[in-house]
């Protein structure tokens, strides 16, 4: 973090990830997220996330949209609420 601006290098997207909301928790490891892109997915939390990073409702998180099914995704990544604030006051996020 740099000295004055209070500012992170955070996690960036690559090529085929893009940011997105979890608008809803569907039990077990499924969430509802709102991407950046304007699509609405589904997106699995996996196993090695999953009882290590807690994901609830409004977390920013990266999503790694399927080849062979587009409406459907892995999340990647969720970030903290500070890091989340960051992505917004950048422009990264809604």
């Amino acid at each position: 973090m740099s000295e004055g601006s209070g500012r992170k290098n955070l996690r960036m997207p690559d090529d085929n990830q893009v940011f997105g909301v979890v608008t809803e928790h569907n039990g077990g490891n499924h969430v509802r997220v709102r991407c950046m892109d304007g699509r609405e997915r589904m997106g699995r939390i996996p196993g090695r996330m999953k009882y290590r990073v807690w994901i609830n409702e409004g977390d920013v998180v990266i999503l790694e949209p399927w080849d062979w099914q587009d409406e459907k995704g892995t999340i990647e990544w969720r970030y903290e609420d500070q890091d989340a604030d960051q992505l917004r006051r950048e422009g990264h996020i809604e």
